[in-house]
């Protein structure tokens, strides 16, 4: 079992809702490199979605969208599922800081904080997908000791633009 106020030693982490579209949404805009690789511009009716979207065979229940508070301010965004896609793998969907406080070295610091609590969770590895195009998040990832890994693309047009990383959460 996953204690999402475990996640962050320094940040207040809960779940969050429709009511939080807004802050997501202002989050999400303050990252334009991002959207520029996904070829697409956050909207708030994308961020619901996300909000639910799950990937084949998960459960709701397995679905973990959350948010990094300093204060009242959201600082970063997490979408993690559980056991995915086997029951000792997490799965992150989506990580992002406040671009206002890209290269401060806060958004390694939560994912070593992540890694650690799903460490003591019980899970022994951690995938994503990432853009292809988008060196700053290969590098952001390699950084925290995610390793890229051969992907079987859904469709044609995935296997351009997705890679997949994983990150083995060692025992000792």
């Amino acid at each position: 079992m996953l204690h999402i106020e475990r996640l962050s030693r320094a940040y207040r982490v809960r779940r969050l809702t429709e009511e939080d579209t807004a802050q997501i949404l202002t989050l999400c805009r303050s990252n334009p490199l991002y959207y520029r690789h996904c070829g697409t511009e956050p909207s708030e009716a994308d961020i619901r979605q996300d909000m639910t979207l799950l990937p084949p065979g998960a459960a709701p229940e397995d679905k973990y969208f959350l948010g990094y508070f300093h204060g009242d301010r959201l600082a970063a965004v997490l979408d993690l599922i559980d056991g995915y896609p086997s029951a000792e793998t997490a799965y992150i969907g989506l990580f992002m800081v406040d671009g206002r406080f890209s290269g401060q070295g806060i958004g390694s610091r939560l994912v070593e904080e992540l890694l650690e609590e799903l460490k003591t969770a019980g899970f022994s590895r951690v995938r994503l997908a990432y853009q292809k195009a988008n060196p700053q998040s290969t590098r952001f990832w390699t950084k925290n000791g995610f390793q890229p890994v051969e992907e079987k693309p859904r469709n044609m047009s995935q296997k351009a633009m997705i890679n997949g990383m994983t990150s083995m959460l060692s025992t000792g």
